[in-house]
């Protein structure tokens, strides 16, 4: 049986199933594990986990622990109570500003590519360029940060390096335009999430890709790139406080346990928080050479849950709001047996979105697509609602194709 132990509750002989925490947090080369010292036990301490989930059909029992599936259940709850918050409205459709989102995206990928071509050469940062592609990805936000957005979920092993930073620019925007931040500051922040990765043009590509476990000494290198990134970035004097900051600390956690600086609570910055998270998020949803990313609404869960110890918890549900529970581009089942894809959140509850449906898995085969609107009741374009999340891969289809009817 799976449960979830507080970390403090740990014992020589247990099963560890999952450490709970995103990949660049524990130093350990596997997630699953027997626990054979208190070595092991301090580590997974040290390293500010503070709960996991372990097997009690292959290892020592903790008898009034909650299962899994109480947890779980106990987190929906209070998801249920963050979903019911306003939402920013769109200026545009989604399927108006896909278009234009495809071709900053493209872009947008181009100039990251470049830069880190240009540090492993020695050479500076083009900052009028960055500049110019974070305009571009804040006025596309501006306009619909759905389409952007749930583009910048579709991406490759191989690419992943140049789109995760993309994403995490675009997701940061829109963070700040939810959080009520001024244009000044969200822009120095987009500039920030643009080349807060910049370090790991110095990380050999055999260790960014690896495609399996990291040794202790890879996963050390892999830790320097924030102190990289910001002795790179700082060497181009026209870039701000903002930028230098968010590359510097994106991977500090409020107990302290984050790296290079082992900022905790509100030493770290506003901005450097808001980032962590969207950082992590973009990480967990994506598939990378080592990871097979998650569906957006169960990184979402984690993140929450997470925020008790390592993210702020009210820029967690901050955040929250900000993407949705089940975000653009999310493939979901329906009560009716039909598949659709999220296409806009609603302004009050992130629970019923609007949605094209696309296919139904009763008779396994595609239906002509329409728009629905999960907020509305019956007679008025309604009457059904979300069950989960489901794989794309598990049904064979591509959800993404009916973002927008008029291209489906």
């Amino acid at each position: 049986m799976l449960k979830k132990v507080d970390s403090s509750q740990l014992k020589v002989g247990m099963y560890i199933h999952d450490l709970s925490c995103d990949w660049m947090t524990h130093p350990f080369v596997r997630n699953r594990f027997l626990l054979r010292s208190d070595d092991e036990i301090r580590k997974i301490v040290q390293a500010g986990i503070h709960d996991v989930v372990i097997d009690s059909g292959k290892g020592l029992d903790v008898q009034d622990a909650h299962t899994v599936a109480q947890a779980r259940a106990e987190t929906e709850r209070e998801l249920v109570q963050i979903a019911a918050a306003p939402q920013v409205v769109t200026r545009v459709s989604l399927g108006m500003e896909l278009a234009r989102a495809t071709q900053v995206r493209r872009q947008a990928a181009s100039l990251v590519r470049t830069v880190m071509a240009d540090v492993r050469l020695g050479k500076a940062v083009e900052l009028d360029r960055v500049q110019h592609t974070v305009q571009d990805i804040t006025e596309s936000i501006l306009r619909n940060p759905g389409a952007l957005v749930g583009l910048l979920r579709i991406k490759s092993k191989d690419d992943y390096t140049f789109l995760h930073s993309v994403s995490v620019c675009a997701l940061l925007v829109a963070f700040c335009r939810s959080r009520g931040i001024d244009a000044a500051t969200t822009h120095q922040a987009g500039l920030g999430g643009l080349l807060h990765d910049t370090g790991k043009a110095l990380v050999p590509d055999s260790v960014l890709n690896k495609p399996g476990p990291l040794t202790p000494e890879e996963f050390a290198l892999i830790k320097r790139h924030p102190r990289d990134g910001y002795d790179i970035l700082r060497q181009s004097p026209e870039l701000g406080a903002i930028p230098l900051d968010i590359a510097l600390h994106h991977h500090e956690r409020r107990d302290g346990s984050g790296y290079p600086d082992q900022l905790a609570g509100d030493a770290i910055s506003e901005l450097a928080q808001m980032a962590a998270i969207v950082d992590v998020y973009d990480a967990l949803t994506s598939d990378r050479s080592y990871h097979k990313g998650i569906p957006a609404a169960e990184a979402l869960r984690k993140i929450y849950e997470w925020s008790k110890f390592h993210f702020n918890p009210v820029f967690a549900q901050d955040f929250m709001r900000c993407v949705g529970i089940y975000p653009v581009g999310t493939m979901v089942m329906l009560e009716s047996g039909r598949l659709a894809v999220v296409v806009e959140a609603h302004e009050s509850n992130l629970l019923a979105p609007k949605v094209n449906v696309f296919f139904s898995t009763k008779s396994k085969t595609y239906i002509k697509p329409e728009t629905v609107d999960l907020s509305r009741g019956f007679g008025f374009g309604g009457a059904d609602k979300i069950v989960g999340h489901e794989s794309a891969a598990k049904w064979q289809v591509d959800p993404m194709r009916f973002l927008s009817l008029a291209d489906a």
